[in-house]
């Protein structure tokens, strides 16, 4: 697979900005040069009147600002839109090609290496299936991984390259047991800094974050975000996690953790409280399979590829979904979201049925006093997880946090 050329002349590099600091000119321009390409990115497209009106900035700064990140390749022009009166308005939009990055997915069974443009979309993609994660061998992945991708691009291409952001869970060394792992092993993790260790052996930039928080700030920023201003996030990996948007922003919380939905407590079948993750994860799926004498691997080859598992995946989906409805119950009652999104690490069909089967249980549910909100699914998918992650550097240098980023005048 191959990338299509980019522009002559490569980007510059805006300047990390520190809010803590003083205003300059130079803080000005970029926070400024920052918010256009963040607005262009949410809405697809504006003309330099759209930008002025939503920005508060006026329209000779806009036309300024624009001229310039035009110049650098960041900014390309759409078709004209014609109105009903006056001159046609011409959209500017993000330059797919302006920009890459790598984002790398760490999971219990499987990790992901992607290589992300500056609109979002996977270019290129590398899969990588284990019994369970280690630390020297995620490291050795990602970065024969991007040494591998980075043969594919022109010398121009890789000039293009603004970091890699990495998304694995919290704590791995915890789940030894869940994934059949050796603890031992599995205690190599505590003494392991993942971002140090692979900073020491790459030039880019590397950023890290916990996997959930990951897949939600991919669906708020390439997904339902521009839809729903707040929403509880469902993503069903090896193990369930999620995150929490709040007026258009990530929530991560006081320890980062906010969201992380895997603690809730739920009553399973046998009506015994027990961790949410305990019934609306993959490994339970994977652990029926067993029991029952099917090869499970299957799961991990690749997420948007997963056969009809029969039975076992009928009595999974079901009880995934009564977990996931008390959940919701759970989640509303403490904040009127206006959506719950579910996403996670297979097909858009199993994904379909699994929404059918939360909707299904919620009907069976006390709702007095409680308002379900839109149950919808995830846009971005599967490989949500890497997106956030590859969003991480670009987030970085040239767009503006999520804090800040949906804050229009207009």
């Amino acid at each position: 697979m191959s990338l299509t050329d980019g522009p002559d002349r490569g980007p510059t590099q805006p300047e990390v900005i520190d809010p803590s600091g003083g205003a300059n000119q130079t803080r000005v321009r970029a926070y400024n040069e920052r918010l256009v390409m963040s607005l262009v990115r949410r809405h697809g497209g504006l003309s330099k009147a759209d930008i002025a009106r939503r920005s508060g900035l006026s329209a000779q700064t806009v036309s300024v600002i624009m001229r310039a990140l035009e110049g650098d390749g960041l900014l390309v022009k759409g078709d004209p839109v014609r109105g009903k009166v006056g001159q046609p308005s011409t959209p500017m939009r993000l330059n797919p090609d302006a920009v890459y990055s790598f984002g790398v997915k760490i999971g219990r069974r499987s990790a992901d290496l992607v290589l992300m443009d500056f609109v979002g979309t996977i270019r290129l993609h590398l899969h990588h299936v284990h019994p369970y994660p280690l630390p020297g061998d995620l490291v050795d992945f990602i970065i024969s991984g991007m040494a591998k991708l980075e043969q594919q691009l022109i010398p121009d291409q890789r000039k293009r390259i603004a970091g890699i952001g990495i998304a694995t869970p919290f704590e791995l060394w915890n789940w030894a047991e869940e994934v059949g792992a050796p603890r031992e092993e599995m205690n190599k993790w505590r003494d392991v800094d993942l971002q140090a260790a692979v900073a020491a052996r790459t030039t880019y930039p590397v950023f890290l974050q916990n996997d959930g928080t990951s897949a939600c700030g991919a669906e708020l920023a390439f997904g339902v975000g521009a839809s729903y201003p707040d929403f509880v996030y469902f993503y069903i990996g090896s193990f369930i996690g999620g995150g929490v948007v709040l007026n258009s922003a990530l929530f991560s919380g006081r320890t980062g953790t906010a969201g992380a939905v895997g603690p809730l407590p739920v009553s399973g079948k046998d009506g015994k409280t027990v961790q949410l993750l305990k019934i609306a994860s993959v490994f339970v799926l994977e652990n029926l399979l067993r029991e029952r004498g099917v090869d499970p691997r299957p799961l991990w080859y690749s997420a948007d590829d997963w056969i009809d598992f029969g039975e076992p995946l009928d009595i999974w989906i079901e009880d995934c979904g009564a977990a996931l409805a008390q959940a919701v119950v759970s989640a509303v009652s403490i904040v009127d979201f206006s959506a719950v999104v579910i996403d996670g690490g297979f097909p858009p069909w199993v994904r379909a049925r699994l929404l059918a089967a939360t909707r299904k249980a919620l009907n069976e549910l006390d709702l007095q006093g409680v308002t379900i909100p839109e149950l919808v699914e995830g846009l971005v998918g599967s490989h949500a997880r890497a997106i956030g992650g590859a969003s991480l550097p670009l987030f970085s240098r040239y767009l503006l946090d999520t804090n800040v980023l949906f804050k229009e005048l207009g």
